[in-house]
């Protein structure tokens, strides 16, 4: 019996891809149509519940390019469908990735019909990778941009990453860490990430390492034994009698006692958070901090806002995670271009621009005040967004993490208070397309016309 390998490895993500992008690709092949294309990867349309979107998963990607190949036992697995002819398949054995690629930096926000990745290569290679782009960026995308929400919410105060236990699967854990550090969560529960990325973790203990004992006192000093400057879980039993017991055991252990805070993990976090406060304040422990968690999110956020409530700190998990209320988002990955022509659809709702694009974003008074579509090469005032950062198949320079989240800080600040905020912005935010841009898809129109009558 063949041994199941579960995990995508560099080895084997050639064939994480959909069916018909191989079906095609021996088509391709059989007709040599290996000519120049351009695909463009953008969202046709925000969601209902967001005014903008955060560009996240190009590092992936371009790992994926540099690495893509069929190994003897890629080769195998194919053979096995029989579904190829033998020579196709010993074709595949010498495919590389070698064209360019065209991108926003992670942490951009852009808005619908804006490409945030544009590839340019032979039609075969731009064909097969589809699949793997739009995977790996449709959920970091989702990923970064839930969390931006959740940072603009929380006014800043620290927010921590609890989500992997309930997220879809091990690489969406690692992926979503990333992503959420990018858009300015400050730490990951997840040890993994947090190893692999440079991302710092956090985490305190869980309530059954209180119920693990025969009595709560002696489960918060036994903690405090090992981990001296911990943050305490209170809320096990009856969360103000355990703020009661951080105050009896920092009494008890004087100044020895280095807890640096407590965490309040259900009710009305709010209110208790008052409450708590009051408890610590009057016994002195003004510097112990109140951390919260528990089906946290951007709207949630807001209701501890508004109530002034004494939180410093906010481990946010399952609905950033898994992006709850917007799970998924109208990506495409369209061609624009093939042996030195304009392509084009124009299916209603679904009509896509020609050509390799650019995407503008003029400002005023330091404030994004709208973008333009334009072809690749316009003269246009504004900061151009799109990017090379892949050539002949080689990355031009290693993905920075701090680089990233730094910009994306930048980037989300300068967007309009009513685009940035959490609430659907009426009207949202303006893209123009370029006259010439408009032109060449008349045109394409035009044609398109005259070989259907």
């Amino acid at each position: 019996m063949k041994q199941i390998n579960s995990w995508v490895n560099d080895a084997n993500s050639s064939l994480l891809t959909d069916l018909y992008q191989l079906t095609m690709l021996q088509a391709y092949w059989e007709l040599g149509m290996e000519q120049e294309s351009v695909f463009s990867l953008f969202v046709r349309r925000l969601p209902e519940n967001r005014n903008y979107l955060v560009a996240a998963g190009l590092e992936d990607v371009l790992r994926f390019l540099e690495n893509i190949c069929f190994d003897q036992e890629a080769l195998e697995s194919l053979r096995a469908l029989q579904l190829f002819s033998d020579d196709f398949i010993s074709w595949l054995g010498a495919f590389r990735f070698t064209g360019d690629a065209y991108a926003m930096k992670e942490g951009t926000p852009f808005f619908q019909n804006e490409p945030i990745l544009e590839v340019v290569a032979p039609l075969p290679q731009a064909q097969l990778v589809e699949t793997f782009i739009m995977n790996q960026i449709h959920f970091q995308t989702l990923a970064a941009t839930k969390a931006a929400r959740v940072i603009y919410a929380a006014h800043g105060k620290t927010v921590l990453d609890f989500g992997l236990r309930r997220m879809h699967g091990a690489d969406a854990g690692m992926k979503a860490a990333r992503a959420f550090y990018i858009a300015g969560v400050g730490a990951t529960s997840n040890v993994l990430a947090g190893c692999e990325y440079g991302i710092p973790v956090a985490g305190t203990m869980a309530h059954s390492f209180v119920q693990a004992h025969d009595d709560e006192m002696e489960a918060l000093r036994n903690f405090t034994k090992v981990h001296p400057q911990t943050i305490l879980l209170v809320d096990t039993y009856n969360p103000l009698e355990g703020v009661k017991k951080v105050i009896a055991l920092a009494q008890e252990m004087g100044k020895e006692f280095q807890v640096r805070g407590i965490r309040l993990d259900s009710g009305d976090l709010a209110q208790l958070a008052w409450e708590s406060r009051k408890l610590l304040d009057e016994a002195g422990l003004e510097s112990l901090r109140i951390f919260v968690s528990g089906n946290l999110d951007e709207y949630s956020l807001e209701d501890i806002s508004r109530a002034d409530a004494p939180i410093d700190g906010l481990g946010v998990g399952t609905r950033m995670g898994v992006s709850m209320d917007c799970p998924t988002v109208d990506f495409v990955y369209k061609m624009a271009a093939y042996d030195g022509k304009g392509r084009i659809k124009t299916s209603p709702g679904k009509e896509t621009y020609p050509g390799q694009k650019q995407v503008f974003r003029l400002e005023e008074n330091g404030k994004a005040a709208f973008d333009i579509l334009g072809q690749w090469g316009e003269e246009i005032s504004g900061r151009p967004l799109l990017r090379l950062v892949m050539e002949k198949g080689r990355r031009l320079a290693p993905g920075d993490l701090e680089e990233s989240r730094a910009h994306c800080t930048d980037a989300l600040s300068r967007l309009p208070e009513q685009i940035l905020g959490n609430e659907p912005a009426r009207p949202g935010y303006e893209v123009r397309i370029s006259p010439k841009l408009e032109q060449a898809r008349r045109e394409c129109v035009r044609q398109y016309a005259g070989r259907l009558t």
